[in-house]
C-alpha cells in the first residue's frame, strides 16, 4: 500500500503563492531617491542611505498594529484602507519626536495567503508610504494554518525616521503659559474597536445595510506627517502628541514636564457624529474619554505668538483649535468641564 509523503503544501502552506505576492510587492514598492542603488523587497534585510542633510542624525523607531479594525475590514471585504492605518499608526508616533520616516517594514500573518486580499492590503500600505513620505522596504508574510481560522488575519508595521539632534521635541522644550492645540481626527481611527464591534453584536446590527457606519468605521487614520514637519521645520511647534489608545488624557500626559499641568477644556472639543453615536449607545463620558479620540487625532503644543502661523499649513478640515493651556501644577493633565455630545 502507497503511504501518503508529507509536503508543507498539504500542510497548508503555498510557498509559490507566498513567492508570487513578494513579486507583486516587489513591482508596486514605492520608489526613493536615495535608495534607488538598492533593491531590498525580496532580500534578506534591507539598506537605506542616511540623507546628508542631517549634521546630526538620529534614528527613532515605531511600532504598532491596527488592532481589531481588521475585523471590521473582514466583515465588510475591504481591505484597501487597513494599510493606510498601519501606516499612520506608527509614522504618527515618529513626527511625535520631530523624526521624518524613512523607511516601513510590514508583517502579514494569515491562515491562508488570499493573494486578492493580500494585494489590497499592501496596496494601502504603498498609499500610507507615500502619504507619509517614507519607502516601503520590506516585510514579512506568514502563512500560519491551525493558527488563525479561516479568513483571519493579522498585520503590524515598523517604520524607521530621522530627526536632527538640534530639532527633537524633547518634553523640557514645553514651558507654562504654551498653548495646547486639537488637530481633528478622520474618525475613530484604529482604537476602541472591541468597544464597537461589542456594541455592534449587542445591538444586532447589520453593519453591511448601515451605510452611515459602513462608511465611518473603515475610514482610515489620518496621516499628519507633512504638516507637522512643516511645523517643525519652521520651529512652531514646542511638542506633540498622538492620540491613540488611553485618549486625550493619556497621550497628551506623556509629553508634559513635571511641575506642569496640561489644562484642557472638554467642552471645546469637536467631536464628530460617529463619537454622538457611539455616546448614544450608553457609553460613559470616562470611558468614551479613555477609549477614543473622541474627534482629536492629534495635540499640538505651541507658543501663543505662533498660533495663526500655525493654522496656514492645515487644510480647513484639519485645522488645529485652541482646547488648553499650560500652567503650573502637579497633576500633568486636568480635564475641566464636560463634552458637549450632540
Amino acid at each position: 500500500m502507497k503511504k501518503d509523503k508529507f509536503t508543507y503544501r498539504k500542510s497548508g502552506v503555498n510557498i509559490n503563492a507566498a513567492d508570487n505576492f513578494v513579486k507583486f510587492i516587489s513591482n508596486i514598492s514605492t520608489k526613493n531617491k536615495g535608495n534607488k542603488k538598492f533593491k531590498n523587497i525580496g532580500g534578506f534585510g534591507s539598506i537605506s542611505d542616511i540623507p546628508k542633510s542631517y549634521k546630526r542624525p538620529k534614528i527613532v523607531a515605531s511600532t504598532d498594529g491596527v488592532g481589531t479594525k481588521i475585523e471590521i475590514a473582514n466583515i465588510l471585504n475591504k481591505y484597501n484602507t487597513i494599510g493606510i492605518d498601519l501606516v499612520a499608526m506608527c509614522v504618527n508616533d515618529l513626527i511625535v519626536q520631530g523624526a521624518r520616516p524613512l523607511i516601513f517594514l510590514d508583517y502579514i500573518s494569515i491562515n491562508k495567503i488570499d493573494l486578492k486580499k493580500l494585494k489590497s492590503i499592501i496596496k494601502g500600505i504603498k498609499k500610507g508610504c507615500e502619504i507619509s513620505g517614507c519607502q516601503l522596504v520590506g516585510g514579512e508574510t506568514a502563512e500560519m494554518p491551525g493558527t488563525y481560522e479561516k479568513g483571519k488575519f493579522d498585520i503590524a508595521g515598523f517604520s524607521v525616521g530621522i530627526v536632527d539632534e538640534k530639532k527633537i521635541l524633547y518634553k523640557k522644550n514645553i514651558k507654562k503659559n504654551d498653548l495646547i492645540l486639537a488637530v481633528p481626527s478622520s474618525g475613530i481611527h484604529s482604537n476602541g474597536y472591541s468597544l464597537v464591534r461589542n456594541i455592534i453584536v449587542k445591538k444586532k446590527i447589520d453593519l453591511k445595510k448601515n451605510k452611515f457606519l459602513k462608511k465611518e468605521l473603515i475610514k482610515p487614520t489620518k496621516i499628519y506627517v507633512k504638516e507637522v514637519l512643516n511645523l517643525v521645520k519652521n520651529n512652531l511647534i514646542t511638542g506633540c502628541a498622538n492620540i491613540t489608545g488611553g485618549g486625550i488624557k493619556d497621550n497628551v500626559k506623556r509629553i508634559v514636564p513635571d511641575g506642569l499641568t496640561a489644562n484642557i477644556d472638554l467642552n471645546k472639543i469637536k467631536t464628530k457624529k460617529i463619537f454622538n453615536w457611539l455616546k448614544k449607545n450608553n457609553v460613559d463620558d470616562s470611558e468614551m474619554l479613555k477609549t477614543f479620540n473622541c474627534g482629536v487625532g492629534f495635540c499640538l503644543i505651541i507658543k501663543a505668538k505662533n498660533i495663526t502661523k500655525i493654522k496656514k499649513f492645515f487644510k480647513k478640515k484639519y485645522e488645529p483649535y485652541l482646547i488648553g493651556k499650560i500652567t503650573a501644577g502637579k497633576n500633568k493633565v486636568k480635564l475641566d468641564e464636560k463634552i458637549n455630545w450632540s
